[in-house]
Formats: structure tokens, C-alpha cells, sequence
């Protein structure tokens, strides 16, 4: 049996998350909205690599 990863292709839309980030700027953490984002109205760019210390 085949399976199929539900993975974006280009051009689809990327579901809404938000995740717990570090604000070097504050010293302290804070939270990246991807619907807070786009209610901004902010160009944002994706970008994921598969581990830690890998060369891109």
C-alpha cells in the first residue's frame, strides 16, 4: 500500500501555526503568528531544513 504525505507544493497556501520563538532583541522569548502575519499584512518567508548543522 502507498502512502502520500500531505506535503505543500508550490504555489498552495500554508495552514496557520504559531510557534514559540527567541527575541534577541528583548533578551527574552516571544511568539511568531503566521495569521498575525498575514492580518499585518507582512511579506513572510518559510524556510526549513531537514537537521541542525546542516550546510544550506
Amino acid at each position: 500500500m502507498m502512502e502520500h504525505c500531505c506535503a505543500l507544493q508550490v504555489g498552495q497556501n500554508v495552514p496557520d501555526f504559531s510557534l514559540e520563538t527567541y527575541e534577541p532583541t528583548r533578551g527574552d522569548f516571544g511568539e511568531f503568528s503566521l495569521a498575525a502575519q498575514k492580518a499585518a499584512k507582512k511579506w513572510t518567508v518559510l524556510f526549513f531544513y531537514p537537521a541542525d548543522f546542516t550546510f544550506v
